[in-house]
Protein backbone atom coordinates (compact mmCIF):
# COMPACT_ATOMS: atom_id res chain seq x y z
CA UNK A 1 0.00 0.00 0.00
CA UNK A 2 1.29 3.52 -0.96
CA UNK A 3 1.05 5.95 1.78
CA UNK A 4 1.72 10.10 0.66
CA UNK A 5 3.04 12.80 3.44
CA UNK A 6 4.91 11.76 6.53
CA UNK A 7 6.41 8.87 4.40
CA UNK A 8 8.60 11.33 2.17
CA UNK A 9 9.71 13.20 4.84
CA UNK A 10 11.20 10.10 6.80
CA UNK A 11 12.78 8.92 3.25
CA UNK A 12 14.43 12.09 3.40
CA UNK A 13 15.56 12.14 6.70
CA UNK A 14 16.71 7.90 5.88
CA UNK A 15 18.75 9.29 3.12
CA UNK A 16 20.14 12.47 5.03
CA UNK A 17 21.68 9.56 8.08
CA UNK A 18 22.83 7.60 5.12
CA UNK A 19 24.83 10.11 3.76
CA UNK A 20 26.23 11.08 7.21
CA UNK A 21 27.00 7.98 7.84
CA UNK A 22 28.98 7.44 4.14
CA UNK A 23 30.88 10.38 4.98
CA UNK A 24 32.03 9.13 8.35
CA UNK A 25 32.85 6.24 7.41
CA UNK A 26 34.77 7.77 4.17
CA UNK A 27 36.82 10.07 6.76
CA UNK A 28 37.56 7.48 9.23
CA UNK A 29 38.60 4.79 6.11
CA UNK A 30 41.11 7.73 4.87
CA UNK A 31 42.68 8.31 8.44
CA UNK A 32 43.44 4.80 9.02
CA UNK A 33 43.68 3.33 5.65
CA UNK A 34 47.66 3.67 5.91
CA UNK A 35 48.05 1.85 9.10
CA UNK A 36 45.76 -0.71 7.88
CA UNK A 37 48.16 -1.28 4.66
CA UNK A 38 51.13 -1.55 6.86
CA UNK A 39 49.47 -3.87 8.82
CA UNK A 40 48.11 -6.38 6.11
CA UNK A 41 51.57 -5.81 3.90
CA UNK A 42 53.88 -6.94 7.48
CA UNK A 43 51.56 -10.13 7.70
CA UNK A 44 50.72 -11.63 4.37
CA UNK A 45 53.30 -12.38 1.46
CA UNK A 46 52.98 -11.16 -2.10
CA UNK A 47 51.78 -7.96 -3.32
CA UNK A 48 48.78 -8.85 -5.08
CA UNK A 49 47.27 -11.23 -2.14
CA UNK A 50 47.74 -8.28 0.23
CA UNK A 51 46.06 -5.87 -2.02
CA UNK A 52 43.49 -8.53 -2.13
CA UNK A 53 43.40 -9.00 1.57
CA UNK A 54 42.96 -4.69 1.85
CA UNK A 55 40.57 -4.70 -0.26
CA UNK A 56 38.48 -7.34 1.69
CA UNK A 57 39.12 -5.42 5.08
CA UNK A 58 37.58 -2.19 3.22
CA UNK A 59 34.53 -3.94 2.05
CA UNK A 60 34.79 -5.38 5.92
CA UNK A 61 34.57 -2.33 7.22
CA UNK A 62 32.09 -0.82 4.75
CA UNK A 63 29.24 -3.35 5.76
CA UNK A 64 29.67 -3.78 9.28
CA UNK A 65 30.30 0.00 9.89
CA UNK A 66 27.20 -0.18 11.40
CA UNK A 67 29.24 -2.04 14.27
CA UNK A 68 31.40 0.52 15.17
CA UNK A 69 31.48 1.98 18.93
CA UNK A 70 32.57 5.56 18.51
CA UNK A 71 33.68 5.67 21.95
CA UNK A 72 36.93 3.63 20.43
CA UNK A 73 39.68 4.07 18.05
CA UNK A 74 38.32 3.34 14.68
CA UNK A 75 41.98 2.43 13.75
CA UNK A 76 41.97 -0.27 16.53
CA UNK A 77 38.43 -1.38 14.94
CA UNK A 78 39.40 -1.77 11.60
CA UNK A 79 42.73 -3.58 12.47
CA UNK A 80 40.30 -5.94 14.88
CA UNK A 81 38.47 -6.94 11.34
CA UNK A 82 41.79 -6.95 9.18
CA UNK A 83 42.81 -9.62 11.62
CA UNK A 84 40.22 -11.40 10.53
CA UNK A 85 40.52 -11.23 7.09
CA UNK A 86 44.45 -12.16 7.54
CA UNK A 87 42.84 -15.53 9.20
CA UNK A 88 40.44 -16.28 6.61
CA UNK A 89 43.23 -15.63 3.48
CA UNK A 90 45.38 -17.88 5.38
CA UNK A 91 43.08 -20.61 5.98
CA UNK A 92 42.03 -20.54 2.38
CA UNK A 93 45.37 -20.55 1.11
CA UNK A 94 45.06 -24.35 3.63
CA UNK A 95 47.19 -22.89 6.07
CA UNK A 96 46.72 -23.89 9.55
CA UNK A 97 49.93 -22.08 11.06
CA UNK A 98 49.48 -18.61 10.78
CA UNK A 99 52.87 -17.01 9.69
CA UNK A 100 53.14 -14.69 12.37
CA UNK A 101 52.08 -15.59 16.25
CA UNK A 102 48.80 -14.35 17.18
CA UNK A 103 50.38 -12.20 19.84
CA UNK A 104 52.94 -10.81 17.84
CA UNK A 105 49.70 -9.56 15.06
CA UNK A 106 48.27 -8.06 18.41
CA UNK A 107 51.62 -6.24 19.57
CA UNK A 108 51.71 -5.11 15.63
CA UNK A 109 48.07 -3.66 15.68
CA UNK A 110 48.74 -2.00 18.87
CA UNK A 111 51.77 -0.43 17.84
CA UNK A 112 49.68 0.73 14.58
CA UNK A 113 47.02 2.50 16.65
CA UNK A 114 49.32 4.26 18.87
CA UNK A 115 51.28 5.41 16.11
CA UNK A 116 47.85 6.55 13.82
CA UNK A 117 47.88 10.43 14.25
CA UNK A 118 51.83 10.02 13.52
CA UNK A 119 51.02 8.16 10.28
CA UNK A 120 47.91 10.31 8.98
CA UNK A 121 49.84 13.66 9.30
CA UNK A 122 53.04 11.88 7.47
CA UNK A 123 50.70 10.39 4.49
CA UNK A 124 49.52 13.70 4.33
CA UNK A 125 52.90 15.62 4.18
CA UNK A 126 53.96 13.16 1.53
CA UNK A 127 51.02 13.40 -0.74
CA UNK A 128 51.83 17.40 -0.42
CA UNK A 129 55.55 16.77 -1.09
CA UNK A 130 54.53 14.19 -4.15
CA UNK A 131 52.27 17.11 -5.64
CA UNK A 132 55.04 19.05 -5.41
CA UNK A 133 57.69 16.89 -7.53
CA UNK A 134 58.18 17.55 -11.39
CA UNK A 135 56.00 15.63 -13.37
CA UNK A 136 58.68 13.91 -14.89
CA UNK A 137 59.72 12.82 -11.31
CA UNK A 138 56.35 11.71 -9.98
CA UNK A 139 55.45 9.76 -13.41
CA UNK A 140 58.85 7.70 -12.18
CA UNK A 141 57.80 7.27 -8.90
CA UNK A 142 54.41 6.14 -10.48
CA UNK A 143 55.94 3.75 -12.95
CA UNK A 144 58.55 2.17 -10.24
CA UNK A 145 56.69 1.93 -7.25
CA UNK A 146 52.95 2.16 -8.16
CA UNK A 147 52.58 -0.05 -10.98
CA UNK A 148 55.84 -1.90 -9.72
CA UNK A 149 57.93 -1.79 -12.94
CA UNK A 150 61.37 -3.23 -13.11
CA UNK A 151 64.77 -0.45 -13.20
CA UNK A 152 65.28 -1.81 -16.64
CA UNK A 153 61.61 -1.22 -17.59
CA UNK A 154 62.04 2.70 -16.30
CA UNK A 155 65.16 2.98 -17.85
CA UNK A 156 63.30 1.61 -21.11
CA UNK A 157 60.45 3.71 -20.61
CA UNK A 158 62.84 6.83 -19.18
CA UNK A 159 65.39 5.91 -22.21
CA UNK A 160 67.84 5.94 -19.63
CA UNK A 161 70.08 3.25 -18.13
CA UNK A 162 69.36 1.98 -15.18
CA UNK A 163 72.43 3.41 -13.23
CA UNK A 164 70.56 6.86 -13.74
CA UNK A 165 67.24 5.58 -12.97
CA UNK A 166 69.33 4.52 -9.69
CA UNK A 167 70.16 8.13 -8.94
CA UNK A 168 67.57 10.04 -9.76
CA UNK A 169 65.07 7.91 -7.51
CA UNK A 170 67.36 8.28 -4.59
CA UNK A 171 67.43 12.03 -4.99
CA UNK A 172 63.68 12.18 -5.56
CA UNK A 173 63.14 9.98 -2.01
CA UNK A 174 65.90 12.26 -0.37
CA UNK A 175 64.02 15.10 -2.13
CA UNK A 176 60.82 13.87 -0.14
CA UNK A 177 62.43 13.10 2.65
CA UNK A 178 62.81 16.49 3.47
CA UNK A 179 60.10 17.54 2.13
CA UNK A 180 58.37 15.31 4.25
CA UNK A 181 60.01 16.63 7.95
CA UNK A 182 59.70 20.00 6.66
CA UNK A 183 55.72 19.72 6.20
CA UNK A 184 55.52 17.98 9.44
CA UNK A 185 57.87 20.54 11.60
CA UNK A 186 55.58 23.77 9.44
CA UNK A 187 52.71 21.39 10.84
CA UNK A 188 53.76 21.03 14.61
CA UNK A 189 54.37 24.69 14.58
Amino acid sequence: MLTFGGDARHTDVNHDNEIDTREQLTRLWLEVEPSVQAYVFSVVTGFQDAEDVLQQVALTVARRFEEYDSNRPFVAWALWLAKSRIADFHRKRGRERLVFSESLMDQLAAALVQRQPERSARQVAMEQCVEKLPEKSRQLLELRYEEDASMDRVAEVFASTEGAVRVMLFRIRNLLAECIQAEITKEAQ
